[in-house]
């Protein structure tokens, strides 16, 4: 909940414009309720989900990030920390069954929250 509370600026990565997917239905609810989420998928940058830009890369985001939260496979999962730790992100989540361990514990050491179940 901290980690929500504390956040403004969302970087969701794994951005799907499918209304079946998970991350396109929290894109929504996040929008809904006054963050300022940005999409993340290379397949997709310069298309629009919700009326958002999509970017390529937490590399291509302008200004500061709060938040990464990360809809991708597990292992894939560790880039995208590592990526987050180079925009200085304050935490990262990963979403429901996406679990890396060591990349936990790079964000944690680098003084980010981590949420991961």
């Amino acid at each position: 909940r901290k980690v929500l509370t504390s956040s403004h600026t969302i970087a969701l990565v794994g951005a799907s414009p499918k209304p079946e997917r998970a991350s396109n239905e929290i894109l929504k609810y996040l929008l809904d309720r006054g963050y300022k989420v940005i999409p993340v998928n290379p397949g997709l940058a310069g298309k629009e989900i919700h009326g958002q830009t999509v970017v390529g890369s937490l590399g291509d985001i302008q200004h500061p990030v709060d938040m990464v939260d990360i809809f991708r496979n597990s292992e894939a999962a560790g880039a995208v920390v590592d990526e987050a730790l180079a925009i200085q992100a304050k935490s990262v989540w990963l979403q429901l069954g996406v679990i890396n361990e060591p990349a936990a514990d790079r964000a944690t050491k680098a003084g980010l929250d981590v949420v991961m179940n």
